[in-house]
This record gives C-alpha cells, structure tokens and sequence, in this order.
C-alpha cells in the first residue's frame, strides 16, 4: 500500500435543510479547518452530526474519504465544483483505498490513533449533500463508501499529516467486501463467518450479519399471501373481548405458528391484524372497538364463515431455551404472550405470568391463564386491577424479585410499554422481547419540527392508482405519485427508516399480496413476498404487513 497522507481536516455542525418538503437536521455540511484540530473519543472539536443514530459516536468518531474517490465521481457526474469535505467525511486522504483498507486496520494520524470499525452508512443526505439523489446507491455499486473509525487515541491531527499503519485487522476483510456483503446481493456466507468474528466491527454492522446468518434457519410463512380459513367457532371471553377459531376449509392440519406471532385478515371493508392468543390451534381474541371496522366485522362471524388470512408472521416469539420466562401484559396484550404461556405448558421452567388489567371484568381469557399455570411445577402468577391495586410500577414489579437471567416478554399499550422497559431494566432483566400492537413506532432520524399524528387518510385530493392497504395500521387508500414509501409518509404510517435509494433493506415489509415495481432498481431486490418502500411503485393492489 502506498503512502497515504492526510489532505484537509474538516469539520461542521448540523443545521436544518429543506428537502422534500420536511426539515432535515444534519451535519453532512462540513469544511476545511487551518491547523490542528483535536480528534476526541466520540468526535472532533467543532464537528457534530444530526442523526446520531446512523452516524457520530464511539464507533463513527471519525469519518475518511479518498481524494481518488473525489475524481471518480468528478468524472462520473462531469463535475468540477468539488471541495474537501463535499462527500460529509472529517479526514479527506490521498490513499488507503477502500478495497485495500480492512475492519480492524489501526492507522496513527498526527497525534491520534484510529481504527476502522465499518463502511460509510449510504443515507440519503450525502446524496441531498451532492445534489445526486442516487448516490448512495452508486458509493455502493461502485465500491467507494469510504469508511468510519473510533479513537484509539486522542490526539491532534491536520492537513499534511502522514497516515501510518500500526496494525492489521483479523479476517482481512476490505471496507469494500465489507459493504458489498451487507447491501449487494449473492451473500457469501463465508465471508459473513468472518466478519462476525471480527472484534472492531461496530455493533450495528455485527447485528446485520448476525442476522444474515440468522435468515437461512428463519421459518418462512407457510403460504403466499391470503387462503382462506374456516370459523369453527366463536366464544365471547368478556363483555368486550370475543375469540374467533379458525381450521382449513377442507379439514386438513393448520401449519404450525410460533407462540408469539399474529394473523392478517381480509375483511370486506378493512384489513387487521390480531395475535393468536393459543398454540397450535388458530385462535384469535379480540376487543371491540366502539368504532373499530375490523372487530365489529369480526363479531358478527358464526361458525362456518369463512374468511381470508395470511399465514401467521411476526419475530415476537417465544425463544427456546431452560432460563425463567417472565410474561409481562396489559389488557388485551395477553393474547401473544398467553399464546407463549400455552407452548410452555408441562414445561419445568420457571414461568412468571404478570398481568395488569382495570378490573376482573375486563381481564380475558383469566381462568385459562390460572389453570395452565397450575400445572407448572415452576409457575408463579401475578394479577394487578388498577381499579383496585393501582398501577403496575417499578416497585411493585421489584416486590416480586423476578430471576435477573430471565428473559421477558412484554405486550401491551404504548405507555405501559415504556414503563415496564425501564421498570425491567431497573431490577436487572436485561434480556426484552416486545410487541406493541399496531403499527410499530417510526424510526426517521434527523427529520425535525414534524407534529406526530396517527395514521390517517392522504391529506389533498385522492389518488387514482391502486389501492394500498397497510394492514397494521389499517389504512388502506388510492395509490398517488411516488413511492409507497411517499405514501406512506403522506399517511403518517410509521416507517422503520430508508435510505430513498433502493441501497438498506430496513425499509422492506411483508407484501402480502399485490406485486410493485421499482424505480430506480434496487442494488438487491428483496426477497418474494417482500417490498423495498423507498422505490417501490404498485402495479396492482396490494397489501402490506405494515
């Protein structure tokens, strides 16, 4: 490897751009600094970023770009207007390629120590930065992201500093191999081995490969979009909460679900999703809704309707293993976790059954509950009315002295949630599983001054395309211009986040049933029975497991 030297130090802090009409909050604008600037543990002085979920902190302290790359892009977008710092990077270098540059490579720069912890993240801003939206997909297809390091050592560095290797990374795998295997299609598996053996790798890019690995032994649903299911019958639990039986219309054996995991259905007027509340029969439980379309459909079923389900999906599963098992809920989140409780029975491990609800009168399906855990040598039960106990607390939950190397699962209302999150922490049960029912919370980090509204009908005039349904959230509306990911935006159905270019799989969810296009192709298409929202175009109606 030649010898690499450090160009110019740049540095900047964020600050609210208009694209597309919402306000992103980014330090993707940085610039030359005369002299020495202190490279710190979590960043340089003067610099700062937006979105410090994808980009800043310990293992993205410092963020390097080569001047080679520079006249690439300049020839590939017949551009001259380029300055250091034009691609958001704080060290802009003459060398250390990104094909040659490995996970793990420690680098001494002037006064500080650096060691590289993983590729560029390809969001959209340095595209917004560039004025070329497609960028971050080409800084993949083209294999120049550049790449991010944590400090080693703290020190000063500028431009004309020369860049020393001090060590080399095990595994030998290249920034460039490394991005490609997380965001090009044709994984090798070999290479994935490696890189999860490799101590530098930071722990977002770790937990995508982990999860590679993972989807090979991932049950896939066991049939393609809706069939349809026969009511066997119909059981009210409670004034407001109603079970529904389901079996195959020819009597043949239901696939097996995992404890955990939720059914979508086809209504006439709405799609909605509910969890199997029993394993391995397909029994959902529902509330009613005062308003709600889908259970007021769902209680006028009797035995021998039929109707359109999709196969049993969702992560929210009960994990195999001999530890404790707390199963933590609140009202109507019993149905997954009760789903769990039933798949532990004659187990003989130690089962904590935790519920709070406003009173006998409104806790479903509780005599189940009790006799199932009768039966568990290793049962404990704990049932909470806040019409007469108050609400579930931290202190009531550190009363019970749950087993710290119990792993929980917990379900219930958002705010419950978040209580119980913190409340589990704090008397040391580490290991949470959750389910929120609805949609899950949005993740777009960096947008700023957006008022959070639930999701809802496209504001203007509707469009004349196909019809979209997002079946968690239970929108379904006309297709307008844009991508799903536009509409859904326009809906305020929450999106788990996207890059805009086709290059992160993270905005891809179930399609269950429909077909799309996608404009521009994405780097890796997702698999069948998926859509990438960020440049997907409907061509037919679909629906989606959103």
């Amino acid at each position: 490897m030649s010898a690499a030297t450090v160009l110019s130090v740049n540095v900047g802090l964020p600050k609210n751009v208009e694209w597309n009409g919402k306000t992103v909050f980014t330090g993707i604008w940085k610039q030359p600094v005369d002299g020495p600037v202190m490279v710190r543990r979590l960043n340089l002085d003067g610099d700062g970023q937006g979105d410090k979920g994808g980009h800043g902190g310990e293992q993205r302290a410092v963020m390097v770009y080569q001047i080679d790359s520079y006249r690439h892009w300049e020839k590939h977008f017949g551009r001259d207007d380029f300055v250091y710092g034009q691609f958001g990077e704080n060290l802009t270098i003459d060398g250390l390629p990104d094909d040659e540059v490995c996970i793990g490579d420690r680098y001494r720069i002037g006064g500080a120590e650096l060691e590289v912890t993983q590729p560029r993240v390809t969001c959209y801003r340095v595209g917004l930065r560039m004025g070329e939206p497609e960028l971050p997909a080409l800084l993949v297809s083209h294999h120049r992201p550049g790449f991010y390091c944590r400090v080693i050592a703290e020190g000063p560095v500028q431009a004309g500093d020369p860049i020393e290797k001090v060590s080399t990374g095990p595994g030998a795998l290249s920034v460039a191999d490394t991005d490609a295997l997380l965001y090009l299609p044709h994984k090798d598996r070999a290479k994935l081995q490696v890189a999860v053996q490799i101590p530098a790798l930071s722990p977002g890019w770790l937990g995508s490969f982990q999860d590679l690995l993972a989807e090979e032994e991932r049950p896939k649903p066991a049939w393609d979009g809706f069939r349809k299911l026969r009511v066997t019958a119909v059981v009210p639990e409670t004034t407001n909460v109603f079970s529904v039986r389901l079996a195959t219309i020819d009597g043949s054996e239901l696939p097996a679900a995992l404890p955990g995991q939720y059914l979508t259905f086809r209504l006439p007027d709405a799609v909605r999703s509910y969890s199997l509340s029993s394993t391995p029969d397909y029994r959902v439980s529902v509330k009613r809704e005062p308003h709600g379309v889908g259970s007021s459909y769902m209680t006028q079923l009797a035995a021998g309707a039929v109707v359109d389900v999709a196969a049993p999906r969702g992560d929210f599963v009960l994990q195999n293993g001999s530890t404790p098992v707390v199963l933590l809920s609140a009202g109507i989140g019993l149905t997954p976790v009760l789903a769990m409780l039933h798949a532990l029975a004659g187990s003989s491990r130690e089962v904590w059954w935790i519920h709070t609800a406003r009173g006998p009168s409104e806790h479903p399906l509780a005599s189940e509950a009790h006799e199932l855990l009768a039966k568990m040598p290793n049962g404990h039960e704990r049932i909470y009315y806040s019409s007469v106990d108050g609400r579930l607390t931290e202190e009531k939950l550190a009363e019970l002295a749950l087993p710290a190397d119990a792993t929980a699962y917990l379900c219930g209302p958002e705010a419950f949630m978040t209580d119980m999150q913190a409340a589990l922490a704090a008397v040391g049960v580490t290991r949470v599983h959750t389910e929120l029912f609805g949609a899950l919370a949005a993740i777009n980090p960096g947008l700023v001054n957006q008022t959070a509204r639930t999701p809802h009908q496209p504001d203007g005039p509707p469009g004349d395309g196909p019809q979209v349904t997002f079946a968690r959230s239970g929108i379904s509306t006309a297709m307008r211009d844009g991508s799903l990911l536009d509409l859904a935006d326009a809906c305020d159905v929450p999106t788990r986040w996207s890059c805009r270019t086709g290059v992160c799989q993270t905005c891809v969810t179930p399609l269950l049933s429909g077909e799309v296009s996608y404009s521009p192709t994405p780097l890796e298409p997702p698999p069948d029975g998926q859509a990438l929202l960020c440049c997907a175009r409907p061509t037919t109606d679909l629906v989606l497991d959103m």
